[in-house]
């Protein structure tokens, strides 16, 4: 059957609904399938408690669509999501968040880098009330000059621009309770930032040591060449979590300061011409004043303009600008305002 342009293909259902989901994003893994179903049984039985496989095919080549379809059929534990082309991993994540049940998501790898029996670990720190575990691979197996390094200086980077400090941004193996994930919305590249990204809204994160494995099949299709556009998305992280509902606030700030300069070097090109007498029509100066005067309004414009823009995102929407964690004692009725 189709529901909404999008085939859908059913077993029979789960008996229970899922404490934990398990998201999985994959793409042209068709040798590391097998090993994975196989950890990810072992893991669930290990865990002992109701789980549901929701694995993201993002756009694979390869048999591997074909080789989850066939396992899917006889467990329905297992949910097979395929996109059309190769969206990458962001879109696979977003997609299987939409797609969980469980009070917990558990996202991973397909790799088998990452160790399905560290589950226990992570749902331990979110049973003392994270609401983010994520994991840290602390003894990385991966090569130390294009792989360890450029992470060890990004995760600085990130960790001193969000304010939310991790050793491994990187590790896809992290836990996210489902009521935190609803206020984070994804796009660009931005799944690595999460952890930030719901810590804007209150979330509480947290980390532990979590075992990785060397890669045992084909090669990696998420690498650094992703770099440039990680750290653009770092500034977005970092603009949107300070200043996304007062955008005048940093663009007046500085255009305000680029006219502060424009008029001071106007001011002192004044004095020397009025109680000098000396010619500045043909300064370098006298162009820069008037640049940074216009610029400076422009980014003040650009504020406002921000402004505006907020304002129709957010009453347009009936967004609220802030998030609750719970009420007690709530004796609002739907009908009463507030």
């Amino acid at each position: 059957m189709t529901r909404a342009g999008v085939a859908v293909t059913h077993t029979a259902p789960p008996a229970e609904t899922p404490k934990i989901s398990i998201v999985i994003p994959l793409y042209n893994e068709e040798e590391s399938i097998p090993h994975l179903v196989e950890a990810l049984d072992a893991a669930i039985a290990n865990y002992g408690q109701p789980a549901e496989v929701i694995i993201v095919d993002d756009g694979s080549r390869d048999n591997s669509f074909k080789l989850l379809k066939e396992y899917a059929a006889g467990d329905p534990r297992f949910t097979i999501i395929r996109f059309r082309r190769n969206f990458g991993q962001t879109a696979a994540f977003a997609a299987g968040f939409a797609q969980a049940r469980g009070e917990v998501v558990i996202t991973m790898d397909a790799d088998l880098q990452n160790d399905p029996m560290d589950i226990p670990l992570l749902m331990a720190r979110v049973d003392e009330g994270y609401d983010i575990v994520s994991g840290w691979r602390k003894d990385r197996q991966d090569r130390w000059l294009d792989r360890k390094l450029p992470s060890m200086m990004a995760n600085r980077l990130i960790s001193n621009v969000t304010d939310v400090k991790l050793h491994d941004y990187g590790c896809s193996l992290k836990a996210y309770r489902t009521e935190v994930l609803r206020h984070v919305h994804l796009y660009g590249e931005l799944h690595r930032f999460i952890p930030a990204l719901a810590s804007q809204v209150g979330a509480t994160v947290t980390e532990v040591p979590v075992n990785h494995r060397s890669r045992q099949y084909g090669s990696s299709k998420y690498g650094i060449s992703r770099t440039v556009r990680v750290m653009l998305d770092l500034i977005n992280v970092w603009f949107l979590g300070t200043y996304s509902t007062r955008p005048i606030h940093v663009f007046g700030t500085l255009g305000l300061s680029s006219m502060a300069f424009g008029v001071l070097i106007g001011l002192y090109l004044s004095f020397i011409k009025i109680f000098l007498g000396e010619s500045i029509g043909n300064r370098p100066l006298l162009l820069l004043a008037v640049l940074l005067v216009v610029i400076g309004v422009q980014l003040v414009t650009m504020g406002l303009l921000g402004e505006m823009i907020t304002r129709t995102y957010y009453e347009s929407q009936n967004k609220p600008i802030y998030v609750v964690r719970e009420i007690v004692n709530d004796f609002v009725d739907e009908g009463d305002t507030v």
